[in-house]
């Protein structure tokens, strides 16, 4: 049995012990579905925002943990790395950590296989990952070596002070040559998969867009992110009427497998230890490429 004290308040209680616990929020949501989760004594929902000082009391004795996270040899593109930290640049199609059934051949997996000097913060089942970005989004992603790293780039990032620039392929020609999305999102009432611009139960998310190139039906987008919500540009570009090319959950493109065409390409950011300003690019995939190519003869 654990028994916490909330030093939070307003935030799902399944996030708060995915963060502060050694269990991913899907077996948090399963404990809480089995009532082996309490607050002040009572009964809970895993939708539950918690107060400060709510006293949370998991059972958890004699409970089957998350089943055991193999390391997978995994080919790993490393821009960067040294004693503190890696910079990846993840492939489209590769999940980031183990969940939802799904414990072998994330990036996670060819991490442990890599290198044993991974932070434990974020759980067994998330070693090193200080943040995350989707499966079929691909580009640099960042990697905590040691606990005292993956602490100060948990605060630059809720601080903004890491700077991150993707590259996208919208539906559509935008007229203008730049915009602001300003707008909050939430979870989608009637999709619990999706996000969706909304006032109800949502965060701050703000999106600068600047046109980089034009072609007949599309348009190549820089995108840099003030804040990072879930699923956000994806969620911003749909917003304004101009979804990110081949995204098979917020357009209407009958997708192909290589999801959508959003790049994670540039991070710049002050080392934590060294304290030098950093930043790395990486290229466009292949695919993303060999497609701008073809709809670039038609201009």
């Amino acid at each position: 049995m654990q028994k916490l004290i909330s030093n939070e308040e307003n935030v799902r209680i399944d996030k708060y012990l995915s963060t502060n616990t050694e269990y991913s929020r899907e077996f948090i949501q399963k404990l809480i579905g089995d009532n082996l989760i309490k607050v002040n004594n009572k009964k809970t929902k895993a939708s539950y925002k918690l107060c400060l000082n709510d006293e949370i009391t998991i059972i958890d004795d004699n409970i089957d943990t998350m089943p055991d996270i193999p390391a997978t040899k995994i080919a790993l593109d490393i821009v960067y790395e040294d004693d503190n930290l890696m910079i990846i640049n993840k492939p489209s199609g590769l999940v980031v950590h183990p969940g939802n059934g799904n414990y072998t051949n994330t990036l996670v997996n060819g991490l442990m296989y890599y290198t044993k000097n991974l932070s434990n913060i974020s759980g067994d089942v998330r070693p090193g990952i200080v943040h995350r970005i989707d499966k079929d989004t691909s580009g640099l992603l960042m990697i905590a070596k040691t606990n005292k790293v993956h602490e100060i780039l948990a605060e630059d990032f809720k601080y903004k002070r890491i700077k991150r620039e993707y590259i996208a392929l919208l539906n559509g020609v935008f007229k203008n040559d730049s915009a602001t999305i300003d707008a909050p999102i939430g979870r989608d009432k009637n999709n619990r998969e999706k996000m969706t611009v909304t006032s109800e139960n949502s965060k701050h998310a703000v999106t600068h867009m600047k046109v980089l190139k034009r072609y007949p039906k599309n348009t190549l987008v820089s995108c840099i992110l003030e804040t990072g919500r879930t699923h956000q540009i994806r969620v911003h570009m749909a917003y304004i009427g101009y979804p990110i090319h081949n995204d098979p959950v917020y357009s209407n493109d009958n997708a192909s497998s290589f999801g959508q065409f959003l790049h994670s390409y540039k991070m710049t950011f002050i080392h934590p230890i060294t304290k030098k300003e950093m930043e790395f690019t990486c290229p466009l995939p292949k695919y993303f490429q060999d497609y701008l190519k073809e709809i670039s003869t038609a201009l």
